[in-house]
């Protein structure tokens, strides 16, 4: 007969609880790390004031942001976006498109928004691309992965910043091109803009005051 334990159980309880314990400290800890938040700015060129602010999940898609862009400036969802990741010098580099083009190579890697996470080609702070958001006269936002937040998470992306309006979704091309403000569209014409998000002066826009911002949790 057993006296009050099970032999097989003298001893056990201590144990079992310390395993436990481990566990359960290596997991807060990994689940500290491995939670984290992107904040992107996004500027135009176009329109000086206009500042926006989204912050969003890394493991949420390109299209999560192109929704959330879409969202912030206003706009409708009838235009064939895409995202460009740039180099330092806004150089076009990687392109996530809206919808698969059936264009390039096999060999060639291809990305769709709704298929590709932000933590896939984003992984870096001040790591730059550019969203075309009027692609017939090729006007664009400038984005840049402004900050990592580590240790939070969030479920839906929000619009942190809204200041100034956004331009114009679309443009008359022929329009565009009679007027002082038509923007270069020679093959150059992403590295010969020099626009750097370190030429952006936050304090004339305000964008650093947080209060009073009507637009704060604004989840979509």
């Amino acid at each position: 007969m057993f006296s009050k334990h099970p032999p097989f159980l003298w001893n056990k309880p201590s144990h079992l609880i310390c395993n436990l314990s481990v566990f359960y400290y290596f997991y807060a800890i990994n689940k500290t790390v491995t939670t984290m938040i992107y904040r992107f700015t996004i500027i135009s060129d176009e329109v000086d004031d206009f500042v926006r602010e989204i912050q969003i999940d890394p493991e949420a898609t390109f299209f999560d942001l192109h929704e959330a862009i879409l969202k912030a400036a206003n706009y409708t969802n009838d235009q064939m976006t895409s995202f460009f990741i740039c180099d330092d010098d806004w150089e076009k580099e990687t392109e996530i498109t809206l919808e698969d083009m059936g264009s390039g190579s096999s060999e060639e890697d291809t990305y769709i928004m709704r298929e590709t996470p932000l933590s896939e080609l984003l992984e870096d702070e001040k790591q730059k691309m550019i969203y075309v958001f009027d692609p017939l006269a090729e006007r664009v936002f400038f984005i840049e992965l402004s900050e990592i937040i580590t240790g939070k998470d969030l479920d839906k992306a929000v619009c942190t910043r809204k200041n100034g309006e956004a331009p114009q979704q679309t443009i008359d091309f022929d329009e565009q091109m009679n007027t002082n403000a038509a923007l270069d569209l020679d093959e150059n014409f992403y590295g010969d803009q020099d626009y750097d998000m370190e030429d952006f002066d936050p304090e004339g826009f305000d964008i650093n005051e947080g209060s009073g911002n009507p637009y704060d949790e604004d989840k979509y």
